[in-house]
This record gives structure tokens, C-alpha cells and sequence, in this order.
């Protein structure tokens, strides 16, 4: 049995189809069935059901592929301890990133290419159930999102600034000149939010479903730079973590009158999980960076 024929099983069992995982592969499927056929032929088993119109996992299939996922991850984690070890800083790098983290995080990715220049970097923007699902999945080796709302066991978080939520609007908005605001104040305005499932939403509604404020949402975007552009050029005005307009000219944040307003930014990753050498640089220059200790001194 090959690491190769392992990673080939799981990426098949992932797609329930040898086209589809071949494509992903960069293999020919015949190539790709063949080593399959090798892996059941030594196994003396038969791990999928294949007819004209579908392919399912047989009961042998779905007992290997867990320990198939973790066979290859122990074999990532091996090659990583020993370049660590070599202390060489090579290999790939997987973060996830929410999209309303993504502004404060330029500085350090630039840092740390001009510093690590054999080390590849895989950068992964997606909702926060995504990034978490790919966390526990070992796809990434780090998140960098706001603290989640719900705990997960399995991932630790380490505060890396404090953040609030706040109103954003267009410089010349009749609100750009105001300290501090209220959720009740807003209910006279057309407002465009984040879609549902995205962090800043996901706090907003929480607060919203035990208030009796009533926000006229018009329109809802799951893509954060074009909801500050719309902000910009329009009287919309939007909620998101006061972290999203780092560096972004034409909006202000407000701060809200609003309890439990806290958007802390952190770092999740697996509990007694093997942190690369290359993750924990990353997360020092991060640490270290203009864009977290603005953020730091700003609350």
C-alpha cells in the first residue's frame, strides 16, 4: 500500500467520481483506476460501487477512508517535523481567512515572502463554518477570523486584538459626524448588510433577536469589499468589525451603543495539533505587525 494510492482513494471517495478526482489529480482516469484497482487487489476488498450513472463508498470504503485521511495527514506532519527539525523553512502554508479579516492582513503576507521565500503559501478566503470545517479537516493549518459564537472543543483561539462592531458609512453621510450611535437610531435608515453566516451578521442578529429594533435591510452581500464600495457610493449604510475599514478611504466607522459588541480578532487552530515551523512565523510577524498593534492600541 502507497501513500499515493491512499491520497488517490480519498480524493475519489471525496468526488464519487474518477473523472472529477482525476481532473483534480492531473491524472489520466485510467491511471487513476488502475491504481485504485491495485489498492482493493491488495486489500482483497472492494472499496467503491460503480454502475453506468453513479459511485457510492461500499462498507469497506467508508470504514478505510478515515484512516486513510489520517495515514496522510501523520505523513504531512512527519515531512514537516523534519524540515522543521533541518530547520529549514520550506513546504506550503494553508490559512483561512474570513473576508472581513483579510484587510489587516497585506502587511504580514508581504513580510513574510520577502523573509521565507522557498516556503509556498495557500490562502483560503471563505464564511467562518467553512474555514472551521477545514480547520478540523486539517485542509488549513490556521484560521484568522473573529471569535466565533459558538465554542468548537476540538480548536483553540488565542486573542490576537480586540474589535468591535460599528456602523460604516460614506464620509459625507449625514451620521460621519457622530461619536457613538444607537441600533434603535438606525431603523430610519436603508441599510446593506452582510449576508447571514458571515461573522459580523451572525453577531448583529444575535443582539437583534433578543432587541425590538427593526432594521430595514434593502440589499445583503456576501462579498465585503463590494458592500464598502456600494456603502461609498451610496447613503446604505452597513454594520461590519471596525478591523474591515483598515487602511480603506471614503467610510467611517461609528461605534455602537450596543452590550456584548465584542468582534475579538484570533488566531484558531487545532488543539494538540503539530504547529509548523512556517505557521508560528507567520503568526509572530503578524503579531508584530502595524495593522494587529493599531488595532491593539485602538481599544
Amino acid at each position: 500500500m502507497e501513500l499515493r494510492q491512499l491520497r488517490y482513494f480519498v480524493k475519489t471517495a471525496e468526488t464519487l467520481s474518477f473523472s472529477d478526482a482525476a481532473r483534480v489529480l492531473n491524472l489520466a482516469q485510467s491511471t487513476l483506476s488502475q491504481q485504485i484497482r491495485q489498492l482493493e487487489d491488495e486489500l482483497n476488498v472492494q472499496l467503491f460501487e460503480r454502475s453506468s450513472h453513479s459511485m457510492n463508498l461500499t462498507e469497506c470504503g467508508r470504514e478505510l477512508l478515515p484512516l486513510a485521511i489520517r495515514t496522510l495527514h501523520d505523513a504531512e506532519t512527519c515531512r514537516d517535523r523534519i524540515n522543521d527539525l533541518q530547520k529549514i523553512l520550506t513546504g506550503t502554508l494553508n490559512i483561512g481567512v474570513t473576508y472581513s479579516f483579510s484587510p489587516i492582513l497585506t502587511e504580514t503576507l508581504m513580510s513574510f515572502m520577502k523573509q521565507y521565500p522557498h516556503v509556498r503559501m495557500n490562502i483560503y478566503y471563505k464564511p467562518m463554518a467553512e474555514l472551521m470545517e477545514m480547520l478540523t479537516n486539517r485542509t488549513v493549518d490556521f484560521v484568522l477570523a473573529f471569535r466565533p459564537t459558538v465554542r468548537n472543543e476540538e480548536i483553540e483561539s488565542h486573542v490576537l486584538f480586540d474589535n468591535h462592531l460599528a456602523v460604516i458609512v460614506k464620509d459625507s453621510h449625514s451620521l460621519a459626524s457622530r461619536e457613538r450611535i444607537s441600533l434603535t437610531e438606525l431603523e430610519k435608515f436603508d441599510m446593506a448588510l452582510p449576508t447571514k453566516g458571515l461573522q459580523a451578521r451572525n453577531a448583529l442578529d444575535q443582539y437583534l433577536s433578543r432587541s425590538m429594533v427593526k432594521l430595514n435591510i434593502r440589499i445583503e452581500l456576501n462579498e465585503v469589499n463590494i458592500l464598502l464600495e456600494l456603502i461609498k457610493k451610496s447613503n446604505l449604510i452597513t454594520i461590519l468589525a471596525e478591523a474591515t475599514i483598515y487602511n480603506a478611504t471614503g467610510v467611517k466607522a461609528i461605534p455602537i451603543e450596543m452590550p456584548s459588541n465584542e468582534m475579538d480578532g484570533c488566531v484558531h487552530m487545532l488543539k494538540n495539533a503539530y504547529r509548523k515551523r512556517s505557521s508560528l512565523a507567520f503568526i509572530k510577524l503578524l503579531k508584530d505587525s502595524i495593522a494587529v498593534r493599531e488595532r491593539v492600541l485602538d481599544f
